[in-house]
């Protein structure tokens, strides 16, 4: 049964060229050296919900343990914190389509 790692983010005001250059350049292929599947990302355009949600989807939950777990997780999402405010994931089973 796969597992979905759901992320949730808001980008610092200015800071949004950046941010997007960040994520293409070196979010993204961290996760996936870090062994996740990029599967979903969304953009709140209107709303008091966060700005982005974006999912990983990994096999099982002792992979993304080990992964959440890791210094280079946790130096990635650091990474992250330069460009976004309020930070957040969850675990949930992955299905299909949009997860909350």
């Amino acid at each position: 049964m796969s597992i979905k790692l759901l992320m949730t983010w808001d980008i610092l005001p200015g800071r949004e060229q950046e941010y997007f250059e960040f994520l293409v350049r070196d979010f993204i292929p961290a996760l996936q050296n870090l062994g996740m599947e990029p599967s979903d990302a969304w953009y709140t355009m209107y709303g008091e919900h966060p700005q982005i949600m974006a999912a990983a989807q990994m096999e099982t939950m002792t992979i993304l343990q080990h992964i959440l777990e890791s210094s280079e997780w946790d130096n990635l999402t650091g990474r992250l914190l330069d460009y976004v405010e309020n930070f957040d994931f969850k675990v949930v089973q992955a299905r299909s389509g949009f997860q909350l």
